[in-house]
């Protein structure tokens, strides 16, 4: 029995790490250029534009489960921090939550 739990953990970490990847800056250039993602100054406007004054402080791209992902982690005039997540293909606002 423990050897099949373990094996099912083994699983199921193998799975979620396969789901999702950060892309380095070599692959993020191919992707725009290739137009496949929006640019970056576009996606942190419709970013900024849900927190109108908020700075860009970290952003990321990942890929999740063939959808490209692009993080922007925003900071408001008061000091809250916000996670917007957009599709980088679409530009649609995917999440958009206050981080505490």
């Amino acid at each position: 029995m423990k050897t099949l739990t373990a094996l099912f953990a083994s699983a199921l970490l193998t799975a979620s790490q396969a789901q999702a990847h950060d892309l380095g800056p070599d692959q993020a250039v191919q992707l725009l250029k290739a137009g496949t993602i929006q640019p970056f100054e576009t996606l942190n406007a419709t970013a900024q534009a849900k927190h109108p004054g908020a700075t860009v402080r970290e952003t990321e791209l990942e890929e999740e489960y063939g959808r490209y992902i692009y993080q922007v982690e925003l900071r408001d005039a008061q000091g809250t921090k916000w996670d917007v997540h957009l599709d980088a293909a679409s530009g649609q606002v995917l999440k958009d939550k206050r981080d505490d």
